[in-house]
């Protein structure tokens, strides 16, 4: 995507364009699944004076208008992604802490049926798998992506 397709993103949210939401967008694309971190220093590439509040700010206004999806595996910080509205679901390294989309597998959203819905219109699933990842499991030191300021290992609260 390029700036002005992120322009017209914002736009057709009827948001404000601005620098910083264009950036944070492109952040986001570029990085799935990003913490708050990995997006302010992919931000600061090219707005190297952004606050963090800007990015922050930027996040939850591009996160509650659906522009961009929050998830928060357990033990983990809330990370971004672009890919929305699919109801998709994510695999996550206990190890090295990769996680990864893995699509709705069975019929259409959400992809579950609780046993009794007590009465709620249920509009959406949200299934994290845990495991090791192949480089994990064949002792490999993990995915190269993840780089310096790399978030420890996630463990669910079990």
């Amino acid at each position: 995507m390029h700036a002005e397709d992120y322009s017209a993103t914002l736009r057709s949210s009827s948001l404000r364009v601005t620098k910083q939401r264009v950036a944070v967008l492109a952040a986001v694309d570029t990085h799935p699944h990003a913490d708050t971190e990995t997006v302010i220093r992919s931000v600061r590439e090219s707005l190297p004076d952004v606050s963090h509040q800007a990015v922050y700010d930027s996040l939850h206004t591009l996160t509650e208008v659906g522009l961009v999806r929050s998830i928060q595996p357990s033990g983990s910080v809330a990370r971004y992604e672009r890919r929305i509205g699919d109801n998709h679901h994510h695999l996550v390294c206990r190890s090295c802490g990769l996680i990864v989309d893995v699509d709705c597998t069975v019929g259409h959203a959400p992809c579950l049926s609780p046993s009794h819905d007590h009465g709620f219109a249920v509009d959406q699933a949200e299934v994290t798998f845990w495991g090791l990842c192949p480089d994990c499991r064949s002792g490999g030191s993990g995915p190269s992506d993840q780089g310096e300021g790399s978030p420890e290992p996630l463990s669910p609260d079990v």
